[in-house]
């Protein structure tokens, strides 16, 4: 497999520039929730799709 160097260091840069330029105005972090809030619903799902069964004794 052959490396595109050029194309590999522009998307590089372009990556790092948005991650500085938005770390800067305060919205990396939103971004960051929100991938957070996605990560917690996928949980949330496959939870729900591997019902356990709860047994409650009573003395």
């Amino acid at each position: 497999m052959k490396i595109q160097w050029k194309k590999l260091w522009v998307k590089t840069l372009l990556w790092l520039g948005a991650e500085i330029l938005l770390t800067s105005i305060g919205l990396d972090d939103l971004a960051d929730y929100s991938e957070f809030l996605c990560q917690q619903k996928e949980v949330a799902s496959i939870e729900k799709a591997y019902p356990t069964l709860t047994v409650h004794f009573v003395c």
